[in-house]
């Protein structure tokens, strides 16, 4: 029966494509991204340099993870089940100046792929687990559908929802970043990459790295991410960039599946006054504090929001941004614009840059307190870099940044108390690099300073835990107003906020979830949601059908794909 469940599944798809053949597939994407959304397949050039097991893992096989790739649909997928607002992907990078020519597209093969499973001598007993954290009904169906399309070459597939400390289920390193064994349990992890700069798609890849919970160390695949660091020319990166894609597309360290946008709703109680969107999932220069609303029936203006915690507030060491919190809690030692360009000083007043891009200096504002009334400090800024360094989630744009500091090493392995490479003068923080690090800004303007006072006798190898993310104090504009777990949270202007502005919000109320809101649609019928965004094609497909909301398509570079299991499994 469940053999002729999913022949049956497998012929809707077909049929959903065929029908819609000339839907629009070219989903709109940035202007850097927004090219063809299919290249020719030129597989000459995606022939894996080793085609054989690494460990007892079957995934370390690269035929085993072409096949996978070869098997799925993902034309079909997009058509149908994404109602044609994504692109197949055929590499982390998004399609536009930044893509080489000649990738492998993998367009759907069951015969390549059982070819492939045959070469390997794939073990048909073998059940995949694949696993993931999103709550919409979308993932489900997406799960199903490529559990069917396995099942025909061959594959069994197991799919379940992560619930708890994400960052720890996900991507926690195993203490030796060669050969294992894992320090995950799963095969296959169905998330999504958001990177800040190009940069950010591929460094997590790298040997032992913070959150390479995957990837086996590569001198070869090191070499190639290294390049992209290694200069801050556009044109030389772009073409690093490109000779690393090619890699990635032969070996399929990970499986890129679709690119897609960020839907932000707006009631129109909201005046955001000309504020242009900008990149939702990072943090940008916003401006909340300028926001105007409409009272409601009492009189109030509450400004209604998803993105709430539910176990807890998420710390930013993984996403510095994504979640309304992180937005509005703390402020940045920098502010980036709409494009994520670092444009202006938040907390620092002033900043500059050293001719050959070695040495960074931040100014700090003059009377910034945190939430609790405390003195922010420079001590606060060096106290942040450090601990965030011990954090073995952090996202691998920070810690690229923090690692390329003079004396990182030297702090991490314990010979020395600081790092050498941050020095602090009154209210003036230096941080010079021992090689160059082209994202230094971009991290500036998206990681927070914490404050030292509360999280200094915390472990920041377990951070998340601590009681600080219960109700976090910050620099932001609204503070911790009342929090009911996984119920609601309110936030209130902090009155002691370093900048005026004119708007007239006075709370915020959050309600809790993820990644994913399964409510954001019954919450936007009953006007309990006045601004707030996802990246669900079904959600934004009912909000936008509601008459007194807006719904407004923001292009990422953003990623969906399989993040592969590499390592040897006990």
């Amino acid at each position: 029966m469940k053999k002729i469940i999913s022949l049956l599944l497998i012929m809707v798809l077909l049929v959903s494509f065929v029908g819609c053949n000339s839907a629009d597939n070219t989903a709109n994407t940035s202007t850097e991204e927004a090219t063809t959304t299919t290249q020719k397949e030129d597989t000459s050039s995606t022939d894996p340099v080793d085609a054989a097991p690494t460990n007892n893992n079957p995934l370390s096989d690269v035929r085993v993870r072409q096949a996978i790739a070869y098997a799925i649909d993902m034309d079909a997928l997009a058509a149908s089940l994404l109602e044609g607002k994504a692109i197949p992907a055929n590499s982390l990078t998004p399609n536009g100046d930044w893509k080489a020519n000649g990738l492998n597209n993998y367009t759907y093969n069951p015969e390549k792929a059982k070819e492939l499973l045959k070469e390997a001598n794939w073990d048909s007993n073998y059940e995949i687990d694949v696993v993931y954290y999103y709550g919409d009904q979308l993932t489900v169906d997406l799960m199903t559908a490529i559990q069917a399309y396995l099942s025909e070459v061959g594959m069994k597939m197991s799919f379940r929802k992560l619930e708890g400390d994400l960052a720890t289920l996900l991507w926690t390193t195993p203490e030796d970043p060669i050969n294992g064994p894992s320090a995950v349990d799963w095969d296959l992890a169905y998330a999504g990459n958001a990177a800040l700069a190009m940069h950010e798609y591929y460094n997590r890849y790298q040997t032992g790295v913070a959150s390479n919970s995957h990837t086996p160390g590569d001198e070869e695949l090191d070499a190639l991410i290294e390049a992209t660091n290694a200069t801050a020319n556009i044109q030389a990166q772009m073409e690093a960039f490109k000779a690393l894609q090619k890699y990635e597309n032969a070996n399929l360290f990970s499986i890129p599946l679709y690119y897609q946008q960020v839907f932000v709703y707006e009631n129109s109680r909201i005046d955001r006054k000309g504020v242009p969107y900008g990149n939702e999932q990072f943090a940008y220069d916003w401006r909340i504090i300028d926001w105007n609303i409409e009272p409601d029936a009492n009189g109030d203006k509450t400004m209604y929001s998803n993105s709430g915690p539910i176990e807890f507030f998420e710390a930013p060491f993984v996403n510095p941004s994504y979640s309304m919190p992180n937005k509005f809690l703390f402020d940045r030692l920098i502010v980036a614009d709409g494009n994520l360009t670092p444009s202006k000083g938040q907390l620092a007043e002033s900043y500059t840059v050293s001719e050959d891009g070695l040495t960074v200096e931040f100014v700090l504002r003059d009377g910034v307190t945190w939430h609790d009334g405390t003195p922010f400090t420079a001590e606060d800024v060096q106290f942040t870099v450090e601990y965030s360094s011990k954090v073995p989630q952090l996202n691998t744009m920070a810690h690229t940044t923090y690692s390329s500091l003079e004396g990182f090493e030297a702090y991490i392995d314990g010979s020395a108390d600081s790092i050498s490479g941050i020095t602090i003068d009154g209210n003036k923080v230096t941080f010079k690099f021992a090689k160059l690090d082209p994202n230094a800004l971009m991290t500036f303007s998206q990681w927070p300073p914490l404050p030292k006072h509360l999280l200094k006798d915390t472990d920041p190898v377990q951070t998340q835990q601590s009681s600080f993310w219960q109700s976090p104090v910050g620099t932001g504009p609204f503070m911790v107003d009342e929090v009911n777990m996984n119920d609601y949270a309110t936030f209130v202007p902090y009155e002691g906020y370093w900048e005026e502005g004119t708007g007239d919000i006075e709370k915020i109320q959050l309600y809790p979830s993820g990644d994913s809101d399964a409510n954001i649609v019954i919450n936007a019928e009953s006007g309990r949601l006045d601004y707030g965004f996802n990246k669900s094609v079904a959600d934004a497909k009912a909000v936008e059908s509601i008459d007194f909301m807006t719904v407004h398509p923001v292009d990422i570079r953003y990623t969906r794909l399989f993040y592969v299991n590499k390592f040897e499994r006990e």
